[in-house]
């Protein structure tokens, strides 16, 4: 779709609803990097907090099985919390997305709020955590495997 054609988006919906299950025209040519850097500050968020709530539950002691169920089925239900957090219990640190591809579009998306004079703290703590993970070496690894830089939870 040269230049976003909303005609050429008309033209491509029906294999669009074949192959995806929801698709959005954001505009010009661009703007879907945007609808894709709002994700992964989104996802940021979602992983750092699956990571700490699990460090914190297993140095209290908890059941990490139990916490998950419960909180899956409260208010902090998510898709993370369901497909990563039984994969961290179990070790699985197998890559949906790579942790340094993950890093490098934290870096895009703070570059690109950079040039809007956006301050994204949350989203900058989220990319030093992911620095850490990479730079230890797990860059290969899932974006789950943020649990790795926890002291608390490689003992």
């Amino acid at each position: 779709m040269v230049g976003g054609d909303a005609a050429a988006m008309a033209t491509l919906q029906p294999i669009f609803d074949v192959i995806a299950g929801s698709v959005h025209r954001f505009g010009e040519a661009g703007m879907g990097q945007h609808a894709k850097m709002a994700n992964q500050i989104m996802i940021a968020g979602t992983m750092t907090g699956l990571t700490e709530m699990l460090v914190y539950a297993l140095a209290t002691g908890l059941a990490l099985n139990d916490v998950l169920a419960t909180v899956g089925a409260g208010s902090a239900a998510n898709w993370s919390l369901d497909n990563y957090g039984p994969r961290v219990l179990k070790g699985d640190y197998t890559p949906g997305f790579f942790a340094k591809h993950f890093l490098k579009d934290l870096r895009i998306a703070l570059d690109e709020a950079d040039k809007i004079g956006l301050d994204l703290p949350a989203t900058q703590t989220a990319k030093r955590l992911y620095e850490r993970l990479v730079d230890a070496g797990h860059g290969d690894d899932g974006t789950q495997a943020l649990v790795k830089i926890y002291t608390a939870w490689t003992k």
